[in-house]
């Protein structure tokens, strides 16, 4: 059965046409709702750290070095946890999966605030594995429940990401004075995430938790493969000899490395400037906030399209003049570089576009998204870790910035690949 059918059929809210319109129309709305929360989740747990990384720092009474392995962590973590969530709901069903990634993202988010520097990094390791997990799921939520409407849910939930995105880092400095610090200020980020899980739970209600997610699980009471929108043998398909598969992965690598770059030394880089604190971080926000237009309305104009190409390397171009302006004169214009990067890091509503359009059915989309974002974070993650090395190194930051320039260039090259019409 294709995909755009079966999806239509039964999706992951368990409604069929036997329900009727309005009760379809109702899950599907809970479930649009219970991914918008689900997004809105999946980056306040790093976005937060940039603008209190030095308070941090200095109360733990821990290094530089620390500091770069803090924001080098999630990448790292993505990455692992990204190549496993595909077998992951396989085994237990995209349901529990979704749940159990954001389960496990509140528990992280407590728990990294507890102790010291270990603790912490210990914490945001278990955080971002409940991240990692939702990054490659939810895209092959959208692609089996909203077949009909990839690029406008791919908007929506792009926009909602970097929503949470801009809270993280914007919310955070105000609410460490009447948290009683940056423990309780992080801490707080809990509370999303918990909302985030029960409303999941309730959308997906009707479908049983140990349903596959990807066909080799049990059938469920109308004879319908649980949980599944496509039952194929492609479930188990490797992409690594596919070339476009590795180019989506370039693609999305590069403009992932740009994001962990920008969300975990921008604010210090524009404090060296001159900025404040507070502006740092609300000028941090804005890139995220800047997102939400872009999110909203391009991939779903550019998923009419047969190619995607020219709308990746006009957003990436915003990218490059960014990082231009960045590194030859910081502290000249630094909201006007800010909304350049922003415009230029809405690329990433795009990169996600691309995962569902490149492949033809929800098992290649997941096989897709699991190898683009765990070998593309696996790339990403060194990009803040050599961004503050090569700082530490030269004293300065141009370097660091030429090393970021070289990204995002090969950000459109690969970019402008990947955007062209064909399937992996």
């Amino acid at each position: 059965m294709p995909i755009e059918r079966e999806a239509s059929v039964r999706d992951v809210t368990g409604a069929s046409p036997s329900d009727g319109p309005a009760p379809r129309a109702l899950a599907g709305l809970l479930l649009a709702v219970a991914v918008v929360l689900a997004a809105a989740n999946l980056r306040p747990a790093i976005t937060s750290v940039g603008s209190v990384l030095d308070e941090m720092r200095d109360g733990l009474g821990a290094s530089d070095t620390w500091a770069g392995a803090l924001t080098t962590l999630p990448g790292l973590c993505f990455a692992v946890a990204g190549l496993a969530a595909p077998r992951l709901a396989r085994r237990i069903g995209l349901r529990a999966a979704v749940a159990a990634a954001l389960l496990v993202l509140s528990v992280g988010l407590v728990l990294r605030v507890l102790d010291g520097p270990a603790v912490v990094l210990g914490g945001t390791l278990v955080a971002c594995t409940g991240i990692a997990l939702a990054n490659v799921l939810i895209p092959v939520v959208v692609k089996a429940s909203f077949a009909a409407r990839v690029g406008l849910m791919t908007g929506i939930y792009t926009a909602a990401l970097q929503a949470g995105g801009a809270l993280g880092s914007a919310v955070t400095p105000p609410l460490e004075p009447a948290l009683g610090g940056w423990r309780g200020a992080l801490a707080s980020w809990a509370v999303l995430a918990a909302v985030a899980l029960v409303v999941w739970l309730v959308a997906t209600a009707r479908r049983s938790a140990s349903a596959s997610a990807f066909g080799s699980g049990p059938k469920d009471s109308d004879g319908d493969m649980a949980d599944t929108a496509d039952t194929t043998d492609t479930a188990h398909r490797s992409l690594l000899r596919v070339p476009l598969a590795w180019v989506v992965t370039g693609f999305f690598g590069c403009q992932a490395c740009l994001a962990y770059v920008v969300m975990g030394w921008l604010p210090q880089v524009l404090m060296d400037a001159g900025v404040s604190r507070g502006d740092a971080g609300l000028l941090l926000g804005l890139i995220s906030l800047l997102g939400l237009p872009v999110s909203l309305t391009i991939p779903a104009l550019a998923a009419r399209r047969g190619s995607q190409s020219g709308w990746i390397v006009t957003l990436g171009s915003f990218g490059i003049a960014a990082v231009l302006g960045l590194m030859l004169a910081p502290s000249a214009s630094p909201l006007l570089w800010c909304v350049l990067m922003g415009l230029g890091m809405s690329v990433f509503s795009l990169a996600l576009t691309t995962i569902a359009l490149r492949a033809r059915n929800s098992a290649d989309t997941a096989a897709l998204s699991g190898m683009a974002q765990g070998l593309g974070y696996l790339l990403a993650a060194a990009g803040p870790f050599l961004f503050g090395l090569l700082h530490d190194v030269t004293g300065d930051w141009t370097v660091p910035f030429v090393f970021l320039l070289v990204v995002v260039l090969a950000q459109l090259v690969f970019g402008y690949l990947a955007g062209r019409p064909r399937y992996v």
